[in-house]
Order: C-alpha cells, then sequence, then structure tokens
C-alpha cells in the first residue's frame, strides 16, 4: 500500500523558514520521484518542487526558485522541502506526491500539511 505522509507545516512570520517532510512507505523509494504541491484557499493546486528518481535532477517553480529546496533522504524514505525567507502568499496546503520515475504522472497523493505565513 503506497503511502505518503507530509509533516511538518505550522504558522510562521514573513522571513522565517519551515522545513517539511515526506515520509514514503509501500513502494521502492529509489524508483519514484517526489513532487511537492501546494493549494491555497481558492485558488488552485500548484506544483512546487520535485526531484526525480531517474536522475536525481530537481526542479523548482519559479516562485520559489533560491527560497525553498527540495531533497532526498533515500535511506529513510523520505523527502524535505526547505522553505525559506516565507511569505504571505507561500500560506496553502502542501501536499506530496510520488510518480514513477520522472517529475509527471504522479499517481499517488499524501494528506498535505498546513503552512500558514503571517505578515
Amino acid at each position: 500500500d503506497v503511502q505518503l505522509q507530509a509533516s511538518g507545516g505550522g504558522l510562521v512570520q514573513a522571513g522565517g523558514s519551515l522545513r517539511l517532510s515526506c515520509a514514503a512507505s509501500g513502494f521502492t523509494f529509489d524508483d519514484y520521484a517526489i513532487g511537492w504541491f501546494r493549494q491555497a484557499p481558492g485558488k488552485e493546486r500548484e506544483g512546487v518542487s520535485c526531484v526525480s528518481a531517474s536522475n536525481g535532477s530537481t526542479y523548482s517553480a519559479d516562485s520559489v526558485k533560491g527560497r525553498f529546496t527540495i531533497s532526498s533522504d533515500n535511506a529513510k524514505n523520505t523527502v524535505y522541502l526547505q522553505m525559506n525567507s516565507l511569505k504571505p502568499e507561500d500560506t496553502a496546503v502542501y501536499y506530496c506526491a510520488a510518480g514513477y520515475r520522472h517529475c509527471a504522472d504522479f499517481g499517488s497523493w499524501g494528506r498535505g500539511t498546513l503552512v500558514t505565513v503571517s505578515s
């Protein structure tokens, strides 16, 4: 059973930092890309960042480049999203998802974790 558990959300002031974790189980972690997505109230879900299993490449949305860093600890089957210089517009529910090999076709999703950035 594929399971993804996102954690680490919370309330932080603008300019602060948070680190989200996505713990994965039920599949061969090394074979899957893990992506982070977010959905703000009243807005569509958007991709934030992804780490590919096929070549270890990482991708980030322009809105978070230079502020957010995705990393993977294969020994712990966990992907992290380090979020620095947070802005109120980063407020959203953050989800992690898994896709086979590449940062596309994410078929498995975890429950989200809420990030609230106060101004």
